[in-house]
């Protein structure tokens, strides 16, 4: 195969046709080109005689139309918020995970603490509620049976408990 094969790009291998590769960028500049004078052509903007604004390359005759000047060439993009620190970033993420996690385990322990309390308050519910005689120790040490009073009372009592702990 030629050199001059070699250097050539077939357009279509039916066809037979090549063309340099020199000519192909020749023509993507000039291509190129004629896209970025358009782009930087004047513009202007008008007011038409039914009070609307237009826009266009050339204004219409008669006429009156303010020239725009064309957006500075590489301005950068507004920015929305500086970038973050990627350390201080992870020592909130962090932070934040060990807050959630002490939140957690005081639920756990509360929850435990309910439970614990919510059982004892009813074994204490069955047992009033049994009828079986029940004593307490007084103030000197003596032990005294309670009456069908204070039973009640305490059934009362401990009610109020089992609704508290048990919900």
């Amino acid at each position: 195969m030629s050199d001059s094969r070699k250097a050539a790009l077939y357009c279509h291998p039916c066809l037979g046709l090549s063309v340099d590769t020199s000519m192909t960028k020749a023509l993507l500049c000039a291509v190129g080109l004629a896209f970025a004078a358009t782009a930087l052509a004047q513009q202007y903007r008008w007011v038409d005689k039914d009070g609307k604004v237009g826009y266009g390359d050339t204004p219409p005759p008669g006429v009156e139309a303010t020239s725009l000047k064309p957006p500075p060439a590489g301005a950068p993009a507004p920015t929305t918020a500086p970038k973050a620190n990627p350390e201080a970033a992870f020592r909130k993420r962090q932070q934040e995970r060990q807050e959630k996690e002490e939140k957690s385990a005081k639920e756990r322990a509360d929850a435990e603490t309910k439970r614990v309390n919510c059982e004892q308050s009813q074994a204490s519910l069955r047992t009033l509620q049994s009828g079986q005689r029940i004593s307490s120790t007084n103030a000197a040490g003596e032990r005294v049976f309670i009456d069908d009073e204070e039973r009640a009372k305490e059934i009362e009592r401990t009610q109020r408990a089992v609704n508290d702990w048990c919900k």
